[in-house]
This record gives C-alpha cells, structure tokens and sequence, in this order.
C-alpha cells in the first residue's frame, strides 16, 4: 500500500521517466517475512542497472541461498523521497554513476489471507544507464558476496530459480521464510522483464 504522501512524487516521476506498470502482486504467505517486517522502510527501490554492453546487474549477499542472485534493491527511509533513496542506495551498492532512463514500475503487496490483507511495502523499480565509477559495494553493511552481469530476457530465468527455492536453503536470518522470500523477489523479475518488453498493458 502507497502512503498517500507519495503519490504527489509519483506523478512528477512518471512526467520526467514514463508512466510506471503499477500491479498488486497476492503473496501466498498469509504472514508477514524479512524485508516485509523491516520498520525503517516504506518500502524499496529496484535498481536495474544496465552496463554500457547491455547487460543488467544483479547481486547476491553472503547470506543468501547459493546461487540465489537477484535485481538490486535498496530500502526506502520514512519521509525519504523515492528518487533520493534511488540515487542513495545505487551509489552505495554499486559505486557506479548513474542517469535514471526508465520509470518501469510500482507493484504492491497483498497477502493471501481470507481478506487480502494489503501490505506496508511498495517496490519501484527504475531502469538505470551505467555512466562512470568502478563496480563495487561501498556499503560494508550489505554483506554483498558478489556481482553478476545478465542480459534482460535471462530475468525470467532468475524469476524461476527465485521461485524455486526452499525452506531450508539459506541461513537462519530470514527465520525458515525462504520459500515466501523467493516468490516475493520472483515478482520483481517478471514485472521488470514484462515492463522492459512492454508486455503489460
């Protein structure tokens, strides 16, 4: 659910970067999980970052499943605006500078209760043009483990493993909830994969 102090930003982004899909994704979980429990945040940006050969960004943490590599994403603060949170939280992962190409979407949660329980948690997603900096996390926080590089039509495939995995596949710090997780981060990749081909209408 979009706080309605946001809305006004969100017509102002839409003018400068294109109108976003927006789309409410039912996550099979009728509880709450890690980001979704996080009170820092209103919600996250999703940065997809493409490199001057065309291909797109993704990262894993140390904590993550093995092999689990995802879009990055990046916390927005209570009363931080979405674009400064975007600009923020790319530097700060990747170290690279960067000019905003693409508003590609908004997606907002429910959850599969009897009553679709909405959630407090938005993603944005911006496709981002690689212009300059060197490639690595500067924040020592993240416990990034790694970088890869895939072209656009692979989002899918990741979209797919995400969906795929289990319970028990990553470390304790998400509690057993791998499985929600993985369908959670699956969404992102269809919505962005279907936004870049202009698939929804």
């Amino acid at each position: 659910m979009i706080l309605p102090e946001y809305e006004a930003e969100l017509v102002d982004l839409a003018v400068s970067y294109g109108q976003p899909h927006r789309e409410i994704a039912t996550l099979p979980s009728a509880k709450l999980f890690n980001p979704l429990t996080k009170a820092d945040r209103i919600g996250e940006v999703c940065m997809v970052v493409q490199r001057p050969t065309g291909q797109l960004l993704t990262a894993r943490k140390t904590f993550y499943p093995p092999e689990a590599y995802r879009l990055l994403t990046g916390g927005i603060s209570h009363g931080e605006a979405i674009k400064a949170a975007l600009l923020r939280e790319t530097y700060e992962e990747t170290g690279l500078e960067v000019v905003i190409q693409r508003f590609l979407a908004v997606i907002e949660y429910q959850l599969a209760s009897p009553y679709f329980t909405p959630v407090q948690f938005t993603t944005f997603a911006f496709l981002l043009a690689e212009k300059g900096g060197n490639l690595e996390c500067l924040d020592e926080h993240e416990k990034h483990a790694g970088f890869r590089e895939i072209w656009p039509a692979e989002l899918t495939k990741i979209a797919n493993f995400l969906e795929h995995i289990t319970e028990d596949s990553g470390s304790e710090i998400n509690q057993g909830r791998w499985r929600d997780w993985g369908i959670f981060r699956a969404i992102t990749h269809r919505v962005v994969y279907a936004a870049l081909n202009e698939e929804i209408p």
